[in-house]
């Protein structure tokens, strides 16, 4: 066999289903080498395009999905915060509720929120919960709950920031948090 080793997944599947007499003869082992070389790179390509379909692994192919839904991502935008604009799209269908607005607001990677209505005020309150600080993609999801509010609510967002009581739970001292260099903002948001 000497150097013609088979590195191709699917060449080694080739020459598996051969009879074994096959396995030792040299031109057996090339061809089923470069076949499966090229077979290992379309099957790469298909699923490559079946990711597309969904949108948890769509690439190239969340452009079809944006256009899909009418959404026009701002130049740069991460592709997690896309993903998450697109999810929210779909699940910001129905009567709205305070679940279907919690749903939509969890569907961005911003941890858990709460939704709590105000109904004599015409208002809604947003609250994230599990994250600290405002999300980076805070206009996103504005927008997303706008966009399946009723015109005659009003929404209100609350950010969870550090504490001092948390501050104290981490166990360190002011006198570490100043070494540590961190600024005001740093520390709203700061995990210890």
């Amino acid at each position: 066999m000497g150097d013609y080793t088979l590195t191709s997944l699917k060449g080694q599947d080739m020459l598996e289903a051969l009879p074994s007499y096959y396995q030792t003869v040299r031109e057996s082992r090339l061809l089923a080498q470069t076949e499966g070389l090229e077979l290992d790179d379309l099957t790469t390509k298909i699923d490559g395009v079946l990711d597309q379909a969904f949108i948890e692994t769509a690439t190239w192919g969340l452009t079809r999905w944006e256009t899909e839904f009418g959404i026009t991502p701002p130049a740069g935008q991460p592709i997690e915060q896309r993903r998450s604009v697109v999810r929210s799209r779909i699940r910001g269908t129905g009567t709205v509720t305070e679940d279907l607005i919690k749903r939509v607001a969890e569907s961005y990677l911003n941890g858990e929120v709460a939704v709590t209505q105000h109904t004599n005020l015409y208002t809604v309150t947003v609250t994230f919960m599990s994250e600290l600080g405002i999300p980076p993609n805070i206009d996103d999801i504005k927008q997303a709950v706008r966009s399946i509010l009723p015109a005659h609510l009003d929404v209100e967002y609350a950010f969870s920031y550090v504490s001092f009581g948390m501050l104290e739970g981490y166990g360190k001292s002011f006198g570490n948090i100043e070494a540590a260099g961190l600024t005001f903002g740093d520390l709203e948001v700061w995990g210890g």
